[in-house]
């Protein structure tokens, strides 16, 4: 089945598979699921793509290519390349640990911090013990090979009154459905997830559908004061004390059961009057609930800066996708080359085969360790030498990585794939690995915004909530600190910090922050600064000491001499004048 539409957007690069050729309803066949009414009809090419991918991570592209007609696919080889290319991304992704970092914090122990470095730095630790708390390098994790698998990922926040302190929690993709009232919007003004609930006959449940919406709207009327009561003409928020706004952000969670829902009514269409609205463990119904913020708490970080007009990124298998095949299809033939090469086929002329005594028919040679065959005079054997064509098929595997390697970007080096005895210095490692540090250099900047957006929602929230030590006032910068993305040099590191610091060139702070991200076991880059100050002065301390006690010694020594000379006598103690020879003649 060939394309019946061209169709250029995010998604285009899946054209060439057959479950994504026809526009309209791409992966009806393959995923019927997707076929629900519920389900908005421009959303499905998203959602068939997040599918395709998955099919990929798991080894199940062949039988993703088999239900779209292939039948041969099935006996295809996939031995996990997909899922290794995706985990090594990821790894070079992440680095070695991240750090949630505020503006300013690390001046905050300085003999003489900057204004707001004090403020700064309590934000700073109060962050990092949220983190600690909502284990955030473990969300992270699962957003992020998300994101570079599915090319999107879904981060949601939430304000929990019993912890007193924001949730965190990541959504697949798949769930997520935004609304954009104008498409130069930065965020969107309403943003549903939504999801199918199977049927479960032994509960007794019916096959439905949840729908969570987060919508901005208007403040309602008789509800415009601030979070202390006080009529104001529009609510004041704790983060803009000095701004009245007349915004504020619902949310509802419902169900509707998938027998009731008709054509045409897709989830931004789904009746009112059908729903079942979920209620709160207090009691309260979640039916345009008021959270009192005037944002929507949904991240979503998309892999790759979005071209102009999209808003979802693209996958590191987008490019190299039909690389993954051939090297799927090679494999298979490699393994099919290898069978007859181990235990090749032979014809035999002039053969006296054994015969089944029961049916008298001549029985099936096999080819094994210690076979004897009986061969008359003019007879023959000949075996089929498939090993040429194996190793040929060798070399398209080797020559089918080298490809992906360069086209996804990872490069050889990266993937682990380059031969160290082929390098000759450091500095061609660090020419070969420049197109993954322009990779990981680019992803990076693309989810820069987005989690300094995630942890300035965290601030608000827990000003909302009137958390212990959150008081009103501007949310701080915060960011998410990256490790390096490869093995750096710690000795040239060293060396240059040493010798620009001790040239003063460098700072303090700024020669321990060029440690900590070289690798260094460094925690807290102000409390080490901290701690060398403090051992410098330590040791100051210790040789003015020793520097006022040798002091003390010669002025001692000194009045001992001058009380010696002025009476004549020997000093206990004192030390004796040596005489010198006086040469003859004089």
């Amino acid at each position: 089945m060939g394309l019946r539409q061209l169709v250029i957007d995010a998604w285009s690069w899946l054209n060439y598979k057959p479950v994504m050729a026809e526009a309209g309803r791409p992966g009806s066949n393959a995923f019927p699921e997707l076929a629900k009414t519920w389900v908005p009809p421009t959303e499905l090419r998203r959602l068939a793509a997040y599918k395709v991918l998955a099919s990929y991570d798991n080894n199940q592209a062949g039988q993703l290519a088999a239900a779209g007609g292939d039948a041969v696919a099935l006996e295809r080889r996939e031995l996990g390349d997909a899922a290794n290319l995706v985990d090594t991304v990821l790894g070079y992704l992440l680095g070695s640990e991240q750090k949630v970092v505020v503006e300013g914090a690390e001046h905050a122990d300085e003999e003489t911090p900057t204004p707001g470095a004090a403020e700064a730095g309590a934000v700073q630790d109060r962050l990092r013990k949220w983190a600690d708390k909502e284990l955030l390098t473990f969300r992270v994790q699962q957003a992020e090979r998300s994101a570079v698998l599915l090319g999107d990922s879904v981060m949601v926040l939430a304000w929990n009154p019993e912890k007193q302190r924001p949730t965190l929690r990541v959504y697949d993709p798949g769930f997520y459905f935004p609304e954009w009232d104008d498409e130069d919007e930065d965020f969107p003004s309403r943003v549903h997830l939504a999801w199918e609930l199977p049927a479960d006959d032994d509960a007794g449940l019916k096959a439905r559908v949840r729908r969570v919406t987060y919508e901005l709207g208007p403040v309602s009327e008789g509800d415009e004061h601030d979070v202390d009561g006080a009529e104001a003409g529009g609510r004041r928020y704790p983060w803009e004390p000095g701004r009245a706004s007349n915004v504020t952000c619902y949310l509802t969670d419902a169900e509707w059961l998938l027998e009731d829902l008709k054509n045409g009514e897709t989830l931004e269409r789904l009746p009112v009057d059908k729903a079942a609205y979920r209620v709160r463990a207090d009691g309260t119904e979640l039916n345009r609930l008021d959270l009192m913020i005037d944002f929507v708490p949904v991240v979503h970080i998309a892999n790759t800066i979005p071209d102009g007009g999209e808003h979802w990124g693209r996958s590191v298998l987008a490019r190299v996708l039909q690389a993954l095949d051939e090297l799927a299809a090679t494999d298979s033939d490699s393994s099919a080359a290898s069978a007859t090469t181990g235990t090749p086929i032979i014809g035999l002329a002039g053969a006296r085969l054994p015969v089944d005594r029961a049916t008298g028919r001549p029985q099936e040679l096999q080819v094994k360790a210690g076979a004897v065959w009986q061969l008359g005079e003019t007879g023959r054997m000949d075996a089929l030498d498939t090993s040429r064509q194996l190793a040929e098929l060798r070399a398209r595997v080797d020559h089918l990585l080298e490809r992906i390697a360069a086209n996804s970007r990872v490069t050889a080096a990266g993937l682990g794939t380059l031969d160290a005895t082929e390098v000759p210095s450091g500095y061609a490692l660090k020419l070969a690995l420049g197109p993954l540090d322009a990779l990981i250099g680019m992803m990076r900047l693309a989810r820069e915004h987005k989690y300094r957006l995630l942890f300035k929602m965290v601030q608000r929230l827990y000003q909302a909530g009137r958390a212990h030590g959150w008081t009103a006032g501007e949310t701080l910068p915060a960011r998410l600190a990256w490790a390096p993305h490869t093995p750096t040099d710690r000795g040239a590191v060293l060396e240059e910090v040493v010798q620009a610091y001790g040239a003063g060139v460098l700072s303090l702070e700024t020669a321990v922050t060029m440690l900590l991200e070289a690798g260094y076991p460094i925690k807290d880059a102000s409390q080490e600064v901290a701690r060398i100050r403090a051992k410098a002065e330590q040791e100051a301390a210790v040789r003015m000491a020793e520097a006022a006690a040798r002091r003390g010694r010669e002025d001692d020594q000194e009045d001992l001499e001058d009380r010696r000379e002025g009476d004549g006598s020997e000093v206990p103690g004192a030390r004796k004048p040596v005489r010198e020879p006086v040469e003859v003649g004089r």
